[in-house]
């Protein structure tokens, strides 16, 4: 799956979770989840959810603490997906 494929299922994982649309407008790889994207802890694990589930891949506690920004759920997927 290319790097562009994934941010855009990324995209719309988390879509639903972000309580102004705008938001979404700016998004970048340097975008934190609960400041800049608004995204509030507790769906912030249904994010880690469905993207687990989206992706076919788990995602250890340990790592869901260290993502922050957009950037750091991309290079996770990438490669918890072995690419």
């Amino acid at each position: 799956m290319s790097s562009s494929a994934v941010e855009e299922q990324l995209k719309a994982i988390i879509k639903p979770y972000i309580p102004e649309p705008e938001l979404l407008l700016t998004l970048t790889e340097d975008s934190d989840f609960l400041k800049d994207l608004k995204i509030n802890s507790a769906h912030m694990i249904d994010v880690i959810l469905d993207v687990e589930e989206a992706f076919d891949i788990r995602i250890e506690d340990e790592q869901a603490e260290q993502l922050k920004t957009v950037g750091d759920a991309l290079r996770l997927i990438s490669s918890l997906k072995g690419e």
